[in-house]
Parts: structure tokens; sequence; C-alpha cells
């Protein structure tokens, strides 16, 4: 369809360009592209996306808008706290091209709607942050044919690529399996500097602009790493790996499979009751420090974390300590102490609590839901971060 009177004044800038010109902005107009998630890679991807004329974009997400989110999450505000993200992502983006269509999936995606839905896109962006759903978004691409825009970010570092099995490797042949449960933290977890997103998600944003235009050089086969404290981009080369379980020779994987279990994450109805059995409400630990029961209350979170909140009482021993066997930092426990561990959202304090079990400390109890249930039930004055 061609241009028109105000789409020539809109992407004026684009059409000088020769590379993209008039036929070049026809074809982003009519492109469809897919964003996983309107966080902090979704948000400026999107943003840009959208004021570069890409005439569909799909946002899928399943969150609210919190006050934690705004650091980074540039396409909400404070007057979206609440809503949902793709509602506050859709009204940023028709405000900035009222000419895009927007459509919006408020809901995870999954191995049930995963194929459903990307089959109507292009190209798909990832901008998720844990591993089941870049496994589930890259085998959904594999088996559709197509190109998947992957992004990561951690604290100061972050990476990009493009996994496009017609012609590269996909996500698999760099991480064939994934790291255990635990290891790599979150960003809830570890943080994240706020301008990174911002540069990696534009990093993904190039990239389906790129392959819309069939310019340039994408990065299929090329990882790019980048390191905001040093300023510095390093790239490393990518092969398609003939072994691959699903874009290899022989592939074994020929529909989506189960991405939480293949991440060895348990679903609650999956957890051993021995966990259950583990846990205590915040409300009846705050009854056993009222009733001055002996028991030590130990902060499994890391030290920054600590010094944001903490619940008075309590001692300090990262689980990366507790992880690691360090002797000298568990000084302060005797075996025979009655032990509960917490942690931000309860999941570290449960981790540390089973490590202890195992290295001798038999009375052991992991706090539910961590110190943010802690504000929530039992003291609001401890801050939520």
């Amino acid at each position: 369809m061609p241009l028109t009177h105000d789409q020539i004044s809109r992407y004026s800038r684009h059409l000088l360009l020769p590379e993209v010109g008039v036929k070049g902005q026809e074809k982003i107009c009519t492109a469809r592209v897919l964003c996983i998630g309107t966080g902090g890679l979704g948000s400026p991807a999107a943003l840009y996306l959208a004021a570069a004329g890409v005439g569909t974009l799909g946002l899928i997400d399943f969150d609210v808008v919190d006050f934690s989110n705004l650091q980074r999450q540039i396409a909400h505000g404070e007057s979206t706290v609440g809503n949902l993200k793709v509602d506050s992502a859709k009204n940023r983006l028709k405000d900035i091209n009222s000419s895009v269509e927007v459509i919006t999936y408020n809901t995870r995606l999954s191995s049930e709607n995963a194929l459903k839905i990307i089959k109507d896109y292009d190209i798909v962006l990832d901008g998720t942050d844990n591993f089941p759903t870049r496994y589930l978004a890259n085998d959904a691409c594999v088996l559709l044919n197509k190109p998947y825009i992957y992004g990561c970010i951690l604290k100061f570092d972050g990476q990009a690529s493009v996994f496009d099995s017609k012609s590269g490797p996909c996500y698999r042949c760099l991480y064939p399996e994934p790291p255990p449960p635990g290891l790599v933290p979150s960003c809830a977890e570890g943080g994240v500097l706020g301008v990174l997103p911002g540069i990696i998600g534009l990093i993904q944003s190039n990239e389906v602009l790129k392959l819309i235009l069939e310019i340039g050089e994408p990065l299929i086969g090329r990882l790019l790493l980048f390191d905001a404290l040093a300023m510095t981009f390093r790239e490393v080369k990518l092969r398609k790996d003939t072994e691959c379980p699903i874009c290899g020779n022989n592939p074994t994987i020929k529909e989506l499979i189960d991405y939480e279990q293949f991440c060895g994450i348990s679903t609650p109805s999956e957890q051993p009751s021995t966990s259950e059995n583990m846990e205590l409400e915040p409300t009846e630990v705050k009854r056993m420090m009222d009733a001055g029961e002996n028991f030590k209350l130990v902060d499994v979170r890391e030290i920054s974390e600590y010094e944001i909140c903490k619940i008075e009482g309590s001692t300090l021993i990262p689980l990366s300590d507790i992880r690691e066997r360090r002797v000298e930092k568990l000084n302060s426990l005797q075996p025979r102490d009655y032990i509960v561990t917490q942690c931000h959202h309860g999941k570290r304090s449960l981790d540390a609590a089973e490590i202890l079990k195992e290295m001798g400390y038999p009375n052991v109890k992991s706090m539910k839901g961590g110190i943010e249930e802690w504000s929530l039930q039992v003291d609001s004055s401890v801050s939520r971060y």
C-alpha cells in the first residue's frame, strides 16, 4: 500500500536513506512483530518499533505495572502503576504512533498458546527474563520458521543475537541445557542498571528493522556481549549444532514440551510435601517473636539488599556463603538452633533451609514469601523493592 502524505512527512528521515527509501518504509509499515514481554527490554524495543512505523505490534505480558518497574521499563509511568502492562504499553505506543495496530495478549506465553500466537507474526522479539520462556519462544520460532531476536540483561552486562534456524544457529545451539535452577539470579534478585535494558532493547529493535528491510549484517551466528561498566562490546561467533535436538540434522523435538519441567522448575502441585513442611507464614514468625520463642532468623539475601531493608533481629548470611559451605560465616549458628531463613520472595530461603539441613542443622524452616510478604502481612514500614 502506498505511503500517505502524513506517512511521508512522519518517516521522511527514513525515506532519505537509500537503504530504506519509500519501498523500505512500505515494508516496515506492513511488517508484523511480536514482543514477548513489555518490561525492561520490551519497553524500549516496542517504543522505537512503533516510532519506526512497524504496521502491527503484538504485545504479550501477564503482569501489572509496579512502582519498582519504573527505573527501567519506560513504556510505563506513575499514572499506570497497578494497570495491566499490555494496556499501559499499548496506550503509550498509540500515543507515539496512532497508525500502528497494537494487539495485546494479557497472558503468559505457554506451550498451549505459543504456536497459535506466533504464527501470525513475521518476527519475534524476546524481552523476557526467564529460561523456560526463552526455550519455548526459540522452539516455537524454529517450528514455525520465524526469526527469534534474543536479548538478555543482568547487573551491568547484556547479550543480544538473532536466532534464525533457516540460516544459522538457534538458541539451543548456544545453550543446549538450561543452568540449574537458582544459579543465575533474575534482575529482581541481582539488580540491573536502569539504562542497560534500553541499550540491549534498542539493539534488538535495530535487528528487527534490518531483517524487515533485508539490509546490513544481522546478528545471525553472532552473540554480542556488552559490558556497561567498561563500555565495551565483544562478539562471539556461533555455529549451528548439527546435533541440536530441534534444528539439527535429526531433530528429536517436533512439538512444544513442558519448559518448566525442562528447566527444572516444578509447579506448586509438583513440589514435594517436605517443602511445605519447611515453610512458615510471616505471621507465624511474628507470633514466635512476640512470644519470645528462641530461634534465629537468618537473612540469606545479599548485603546490598540487606541495606535496603531488613527485619530487626535478623542475621545476614548470604545464600552464596551457605552454598559454598563457608564455615566461618556460619559460626553464629549451632546444630541444635531453631533456624528460620528469610529472603526477598521465599525461594532462596527455601534453598538455604534445605542446604542447612544437609549440613546437619535439623531444625530449619523458611519464611514463606520472604520480606515482601513480611511487609504486606506484618510490618508495612519495611520497604518493598
